[in-house]
């Protein structure tokens, strides 16, 4: 990784800097701009480059990227943002630049959001005070209003802080938050000291000679700062008046403000032992959490980096990539939601959820998730009224506290999995969460009165779009993620999958290798799903069977090959099914949609003497009953010339697998060639597959899932499939890999279906 070093200058994560080219080196400028990312790491003494050993460098830095690149009249500079804190191990000069190797150490969150809040106003009071005579200290002072985090106020005022390298240098390798704040604040109380005293001296160089003077103003400013200590200890705000204080600068509407003012009357009524004080201090401490006006501010939107960041988040999607694009420009340029809500469906795995985090960080907001898999309350999103005992905010306030700020991107996840029972219905509650029209006025039951949502950035997901209401899903953008292709699975492995399994394992890159066979072979034999979780949890299990070499047998590198795979993997996991070898009569191969991405499904009948009864067994649903009915009326039909005595024959279907549920209107198709084979004693052409629902006039109708069952399909080794005429445009969603490799036939009617899959006409 390429490494920018800097000398005497306070740098910290999550901020945005902007660099002069003073500081980062002209050759190293151009080699910048050619990173997706570099680190940043402080310099022990102003140095040249060409002169700098790896003595000369702390151990700890930042991972930065650049935002853009300013040139104005010759002059050049960055805007550059800074990311996670690291440790710097095993650096190399190279002719032009110095590169090296880093892992992220976290910082310990050992304190409060509230307590970093406190420090955060603190400093800002101190900053504001050392600026407030100087020329243009109005302006000064609304950048420093705007400070969002202590990390950012910190690295603003970094170069006025009196602290020398080594100090600098602490505050970055803090081990904890209190830490480093303890350190921020020293620094800046010892600038402010500094200013009162010189200060000081100016005023009253005439009147005393400037020793004695200077001894006078050190003792007043220590008794100065005794008296503040004291009127610290003694002299704090009470609970109430803290709150108080808190709502009038919570920036809140005129309507929550009144009603915040009620409640904290009531608590001062109550006093401490009012069986009703915690209840309305917890009330007052959420309505005085939550952003009012904050939002999370950014520089101006840049496409290319969003596009950049969504492409190194995820290989592939290129569609969605570019719908959800076209989504978040819109709402950067007018600020608020608009147009529909971003729903992606897919199976587990596909990168539904991950996107919204891709979405956040391509806007450069705050990013939360809820988990709306179970609810069955509609409270849990609306609220509970304060009147109930144990009263809490809904999910989406809850939500909004934590995000800190009144315009993150929220991903609500599983929004398939609502259910509805006697405390309400959920799904209709987030109607008014999820519509502009009344979003901007969201009342959540625990409030009690409006909050605007209309900053917010909504994405929903779902594993399919069967289970989401009408009304709720008509308020929703689908956009579908099929499952991935063997070789768009391979390069997320290589490219993603393998190297965060490898960080998060300990091990080093030069540790562990996998070769391109046992790669496909795991993909092949060892995961079962449109999505890649399960290709994940096996490379994640390669990874810690090498670590445990790497302790048993000493440092060396492990290969990994096709050979070896079994002995760490164990044996395949993956059965998938394949196209019938031996053609029988009575049997068609149908192509089925699963949680899991797509499969291929047997449909098997047979005949005997009887009284005209249907057997159906295989654990269907009742729509796949109905559609074996409907085929078996269909089939009727056909042989009304032939005058077949269908009463004195039972006919049998089953669908093997019978421990596992099934349902469905697609195997519609699949049932009338079973049974059309059976009768005609004739076996269905080799390697041919089907789906499709069929209607009593015999016309075949459009189905689901497409992508997920051609790509099972081909993963079968199936030829020629044959697909609804409906379906027709959704080829164009489906990878040319997997088009390229089968035979598509659309069809309308029956007769198709029967000249396709058994050669006659009917």
């Amino acid at each position: 990784m390429l490494v920018v070093p800097v000398y005497d200058t306070l740098i910290l994560s999550d901020v945005r800097i902007h660099v002069d080219e003073e500081v980062f080196a002209l050759a190293e400028v151009k080699n910048i701009k050619e990173e997706t990312s570099f680190l940043i790491v402080p310099i022990r003494e102003n140095k040249d480059q060409n002169s700098l050993t790896s003595e000369d460098f702390y151990d700890f830095g930042v991972l930065a990227e650049v935002a853009d690149v300013i040139k104005l009249e010759g002059h050049t500079t960055l805007n550059v943002d800074t990311k996670e804190r690291v440790r710097i191990s095993n650096l190399s000069f190279e002719k032009d630049h110095i590169e090296a190797e880093y892992e992220v150490s976290n910082v310990i969150e050992d304190i409060t959001k509230e307590e970093q809040k406190f420090f955060l106003k603190r400093f800002k009071e101190y900053a504001q005070d050392i600026f407030k005579d100087v020329p243009g200290g109005a302006i000064v002072n609304s950048y420093i209003r705007r400070w969002r985090t202590i990390n950012e106020a910190a690295t603003q005022l970094g170069g006025y802080l009196a602290l020398d390298p080594e100090e600098r240098f602490a505050i970055l390798a803090a081990k904890s938050i209190s830490e480093r704040y303890t350190l921020l604040l020293g620094g800046i109380k010892e600038l402010l000291e500094i200013r009162d005293i010189n200060t000081g001296i100016r005023e009253k160089m005439t009147e005393e000679q400037q020793t004695s003077y200077k001894t006078a103003a050190i003792r007043r400013q220590i008794r100065y700062l005794e008296e503040e200590l004291n009127e610290l200890e003694n002299g704090e705000l009470d609970e109430e008046q803290l709150l108080a204080l808190r709502i009038k600068k919570a920036g809140m509407t005129e309507e929550a403000e009144k009603e915040s003012n009620r409640a904290l009357r009531r608590l001062k009524m109550e006093g401490m032992t009012g069986h009703e004080y915690g209840a309305l201090y917890d009330y007052l401490d959420f309505m005085t959490s939550l952003a009012w006006k904050d939002s999370k501010k950014t520089t101006g939107f840049n496409i290319k980096r969003a596009r950049r960041t969504l492409d190194r988040g995820h290989y592939g999607l290129d569609k969605v990539k570019k719908r959800v694009l076209e989504q978040i420009a819109v709402n950067s340029i007018k600020g608020k939601q608009d147009g529909s809500i971003l729903l992606f469906v897919g199976a587990p795995g596909t990168g539904k959820t991950s996107m919204g985090q891709g979405i956040a960080d391509a806007m450069g907001r705050k990013y939360v998730r809820i988990s709306l898999g179970g609810i069955r309350d509609e409270a849990e999103i609306r609220g509970h009224r304060r009147t109930y005992v144990g009263a809490m905010p809904g999910r989406i306030m809850e939500a909004m506290r934590r995000a800190g700020v009144n315009n993150p991107v929220m991903v609500l996840d599983e929004v398939d999995k609502l259910t509805s029972e006697a405390h309400g219905d959920p799904a209709s509650a987030l109607l008014e969460v999820l519509d502009p029209e009344q979003n901007f006025a969201f009342t959540d039951h625990y409030m009690n009165v409006p909050y605007d949502l209309s900053k917010v950035f909504f994405v929903c997901t779902a594993n399919t779009t069967d289970g989401i209401p009408k009304p709720l899903l008509d308020r929703m953008e689908v956009i579908n993620l099929s499952g991935y292709t063997p070789s768009e699975k391979y390069q997320i492995a290589r490219r993603h999958l393998l190297p965060k399994a490898i960080e998060q394992t300990g091990l080093k890159k030069e540790q562990i290798s996998i070769d391109t066979k046992a790669l496909r072979a795991i993909i092949a034999d060892y995961t079962m799903e449109a999505g890649v979780r399960g290709l994940r949890r096996q490379l994640d299990k390669i990874c810690r069977d090498t670590a445990v070499k790497l302790l048993e047998e000493g440092d060396h590198k492990t290969v990994i090959t096709q050979e070896n795979l079994r002995e760490i993997l164990g044996k395949k996991v993956a059965h998938h099914d394949e196209a019938l070898k031996k053609l029988v009569a009575g049997v068609a191969t149908g192509l089925a949609w699963t949680q899991a991405g797509g499969d291929i499904l047997f449909i098997e009948a047979v005949v005997t003497k009887g009284s005209g009864k249907l057997q159906i067994t295989g654990q269907l649903g009742d729509v796949m009953k109905e559609s074996a009915e409907i085929a078996y009326t269909l089939v009727k039909a056909a042989y009304q010339k032939e005058k077949k005595d269908f009463d004195k024959i039972d006919l049998h279907i089953h669908v093997p697998e019978g421990a596992t549920p099934k349902d469905g209107p697609s195997a519609g198709v699949t049932l009338f060639t079973a049974l059309f084979s059976l009768f005609l004693k004739k076996p269905v052409k080799r390697k041919l597959a089907m789906t499709g629902e069929i209607s009593l006039r015999g016309e075949v109708l459009p189905i689901g899932g497409l992508p997920e069952k051609l790509m099972a399909a081909q993963r079968a080794g199936v030829k020629t499939v044959l697909i609804p005429k409906g379906n027709e445009e959704d080829l164009e969603e489906i990878p040319d890999e997997i088009k390229k490799k089968l035979t598509i036939i659309p069809v309308g009617q029956i007769s198709e279906v029967a000249r396709e899959s058994l050669g006659i006409e009917i």
